[in-house]
């Protein structure tokens, strides 16, 4: 699925499919239990296509960090929650070796290792099927 119909909301748990769009609203479906909300736009609306992780250079789309996890995990879920900081880290930098460690947080890399899962369990993670792991080469294309 097109990472441009997934959004992240200011303020709530989880990840939201666009389901309609009206002249100030959107009508949300949550991934995690199917229920629609209504989402407006002064919530803090954006849609994963829009994010991107720090690197050392310049940044790297989400899409193509949720595929190198994927590829890393062998399609398989992220067990993270019993992962201390310092192997959270490791992990991904595995994942991203030239993540900008002072503007990436903890909390940024457990949300998209959140993300992921979410993603994953719902079969929505963007895949290349020529896709390597990501490295700085593959970034610069």
């Amino acid at each position: 699925m097109d990472l441009s119909k997934i959004l992240s909301i200011s303020g709530k748990n989880g990840l939201y499919k666009l389901i309609s769009q009206g002249k100030n609203n959107f009508i949300v479906e949550s991934l995690e239990d199917k229920k629609r909300i209504p989402a407006f736009q002064s919530e803090g609306i954006s849609t994963l296509d829009n994010i991107a992780i720090y690197t050392n250079d310049d940044t790297i789309e989400l899409g193509k960090v949720l595929q190198a996890i994927y590829l890393k995990q062998e399609k398989q879920p992220l067990e993270y929650k019993e992962l201390t900081e310092s192997q959270l880290r490791d992990h991904f930098k595995e994942i991203v070796p030239d993540y900008d460690e002072t503007r990436v947080f903890l909390s940024n890399i457990k949300k998209v290792y959140q993300w992921y899962n979410l993603l994953l369990a719902n079969d929505l993670i963007p895949i290349d099927e020529h896709a390597t792991a990501y490295s700085k080469e593959t970034n610069e294309e």
